[in-house]
């Protein structure tokens, strides 16, 4: 690795900007087949009635499957998670106008890049130190083990494709969000990507890969955890909710095709910190649960940490 990836996070004084208050969005909502001829994609086709009326909207770019009165969807067969459920309004299927602005758009109609003059990169390999993440259902190990080994395997393939790699830790140490966050924008890098293990203990069902996103402002948040989802405000990284909602989906599918686990989709939330203060496209991921018997084998498998390292940098040019 290079000297990029072996930088030791050192405290970091600055204070983040708290969010903007933005005026409360009107609840505006548009006719999809209105849209789609303005936005030159193909039409809606109604696909079926059971168990919900659903309709597909396709571009070259990939197709999206909506359901009425529903807010779960799919892109090329990843589940996304709408902010409103699409309605019928005289036999036309309306949109929220924020879904169409900060979810369709970005899939249909935009293109993913990367600023070509900025190849820099931070990877967050979450908890660390006395804050130790999740525990393995398996045998006890924690979660900051395998994010750390899972971010140095990630570092190599990408400085393999040029990237400059920083890492905010690179050994056991316990570094406070605030300070993740103002070393990440300290180098003012093309992307911010944290990643984690998931747990839902006691409750040992639950298993698969999410990703997030910062929810966009005026729309709810797929999940809060009981952090107040206040939807009239406007964070930094709010600036990049198209970006970050379309690399969120490439990683997702990417992630999920690579290792064949359960896809439970890309989700927008206001809880995460790291991403809130980021000033660029950012997201986290959840590489599984720890606290499923299933999950916990793989994730302790370096081979399956290996496949999840070779998904995300597979879509980075």
């Amino acid at each position: 690795m290079t000297n990029q990836v072996t930088n030791i996070v050192r405290p970091v004084t600055q204070i983040n900007a708290p969010p903007r208050q933005v005026s409360r969005p009107i609840l505006t909502w548009t006719s999809l087949n209105r849209w789609a001829e303005q936005h030159e994609v193909g039409a809606p086709h109604r696909l079926g009635v059971k168990p919900l009326v659903s309709y597909a909207i396709g571009s070259p770019r990939g197709v999206l499957i909506l359901e009425i009165g529903s807010r779960d969807a799919t892109w090329n067969g990843t589940l996304v998670h709408l902010g409103f459920a699409p309605e019928m309004i005289d036999d036309q299927v309306f949109v929220h106008q924020l879904d169409l602005e900060k979810n369709l758009a970005p899939l249909l109609c935009d293109t993913p890049s990367v600023p070509e003059n900025n190849r820099v990169i931070v990877l967050d390999p979450g908890h660390g130190g006395a804050q130790v993440g999740t525990v393995s259902l398996l045998d006890g190990r924690t979660e900051k083990q395998f994010t750390l080994d899972w971010a140095r395997r990630l570092a190599n393939l990408l400085e393999a494709k040029g990237w400059q790699v920083i890492l905010t830790r690179t050994n056991d140490t316990e570094i406070e969000v605030t300070n993740r966050v103002n070393f990440a924008n300290a180098h003012h890098p093309a992307l911010f990507i944290s990643l984690h293990f998931n747990s839902a203990a006691p409750d040992h069902k639950q298993a698969g890969l999410e990703t997030y996103c910062l929810t966009p402002t005026g729309m709810p948040s797929f999940i809060t955890r009981g952090y107040p989802d206040l939807t009239y405000l406007n964070f930094p990284a709010n600036e990049y909710d198209r970006e970050s909602f379309l690399l969120a989906m490439r990683l997702q599918r990417s992630i999920v095709r690579a290792t064949g686990e359960e896809d439970r989709g890309v989700r927008r939330a206001r809880f995460l910190g790291i991403l809130r203060g980021q000033h660029c496209p950012c997201v986290l991921i959840e590489g599984g649960y720890l606290s499923n018997l299933h999950d916990a084998q793989a994730i302790e498998n370096p081979d399956f940490r290996q496949k999840l390292a070779a998904a995300v940098a597979a879509i980075l040019n």
